[in-house]
């Protein structure tokens, strides 16, 4: 008996209230899975008492991860380079 491996799509589905009952049992019908979905990340800026947009959280994760950053060095080092502009 062979086994056939088969490839896998994620999906992000939102779901009314009153259909997730409906939908979860629809999953395990079809011997799929399911996991919640993770919030996304928000900062709380208490000056405006706003969360920052998306587009600037997504500078923010973008650093955290070493993405798209325009400078590396310690600080005293950013400090000449940015004097120096």
């Amino acid at each position: 008996m062979s086994s056939i491996a088969l490839n896998h799509s994620i999906f992000s589905v939102s779901v009314p209230d009153v259909d997730t009952r409906k939908f979860k049992q629809l999953i395990r019908l079809m011997g799929w899975k399911i996991a919640p979905a993770k919030e996304p990340a928000r900062l709380y800026n208490p000056e405006t008492g706003e969360c920052l947009n998306e587009e600037t959280m997504k500078v923010i994760e973008d650093a955290r991860r070493g993405r798209n950053i325009a400078f590396k060095g310690s600080f005293d080092e950013f400090k000449s380079w940015a004097e120096a502009l």
